[in-house]
């Protein structure tokens, strides 16, 4: 009887013994390495020929890139774009739970809001709450329908700049909000909710227990999107002197005449906080991602990549 040949030996040849139908063969694409050499040439140029352009102004980019001015822009710009996120969030869920109410009052008070500040652009709501003492000379206190105020304010101390640029970012970014969180609330599966009611849970304890855990993974990765495009959305303030970065860069070159070189300082920054909020979007969607079975989309580099991108939404 022959013998039974047991260990590397039997699991055939190996190295360069294998057969040649086994090893994967990568064919050729001179397509692609055309392309790729003549992208990495244009790039190569277009930088070049930006760096090397005098009418660029680089000294008084690299001059005005930290100045106190622009610094206190920037702050502002931050500001607004956290103030209107956090209240455009509230202003969304409470929208959204009245949305998915059972009262067909509430409901249509909010489809109201939604339809309204979805439907006009930002720009002139901006306008209007900066223009609001026009129709109300004086904000009081007191009695509705007629009745005696108690205190009142004058319209102009109390809308100031800020104020209006807070107001009109944050409704508006609470109709879009609504939206978001309205479609997470309907992705979770009912039966959920019907198991959980009948464990004697009361809706509140359902919606904060079961419903919003789950939803969360589907709210966050718009959301994220949302707060970064409210980075960029805040230059639209600059209509209404809202003391942003923009602004205060309008500001120095109707001063200076350096349009471009300021332009190009106030791009960099907005880059700066769009790169720290894609980061903080990435890590936040991996964290809200672990035991749903999700892939968390992209690499960190290519979720950076894709929100810097322009964002063609018209609000």
């Amino acid at each position: 009887m022959d013998a039974t040949v047991v260990g590397p030996a039997a699991a055939g040849p190996t190295g360069s013994e294998a057969p040649e139908a086994n090893r994967i063969s990568h064919p050729l694409r001179p397509g692609r390495w055309l392309a790729a050499g003549v992208t990495a040439l244009v790039l190569v140029w277009l930088g070049w020929t930006v760096a090397i352009n005098p009418n660029l102004h680089w000294d008084i980019v690299a001059d005005y890139q930290f100045d106190r001015v622009i610094l206190d822009g920037l702050w502002v710009t931050v500001q607004l774009t956290v103030a209107s996120m956090v209240i455009g969030v509230v202003l969304g869920v409470v929208v959204a739970l009245m949305q998915v109410s059972d009262s067909r009052i509430l409901r249509t008070g909010a489809m109201a809001y939604v339809w309204f500040f979805r439907g006009t652009p930002l720009l002139v709501q901006l306008i209007f709450w900066f223009n609001i003492a026009l129709i109300f000379p004086e904000i009081g206190l007191g009695v509705p329908f007629g009745g005696p105020k108690l205190i009142t304010w004058e319209t102009n101390t109390l809308v100031t700049g800020f104020v209006a640029a807070l107001l009109g970012l944050s409704i508006n970014e609470g109709a879009y909000m609504s939206e978001i969180v309205r479609a997470g609330l309907r992705a979770v599966d009912p039966g959920q909710q019907e198991a959980a009611a009948a464990l004697g849970m009361s809706r509140t304890k359902i919606m904060k227990r079961v419903v919003l855990p789950q939803a969360m993974r589907i709210i966050v990765p718009p959301t994220g999107n949302q707060f970064i495009s409210m980075l960029k959305t805040t230059s639209l303030v600059s209509v209404i002197a809202g003391a942003d970065l923009l602004t205060v860069a309008q500001r120095l070159y109707l001063t200076n005449f350096e349009v471009i070189a300021l332009l190009i300082v106030a791009s960099i920054w907005y880059l700066v906080l769009t790169t720290v909020a894609s980061a903080g979007q990435y890590y936040l969607e991996r964290r809200f991602s672990r035991g749903f079975g999700t892939t968390v989309p992209g690499t960190l580099r290519g979720r950076i990549a894709r929100n810097l991108r322009f964002s063609g939404s018209a609000r």
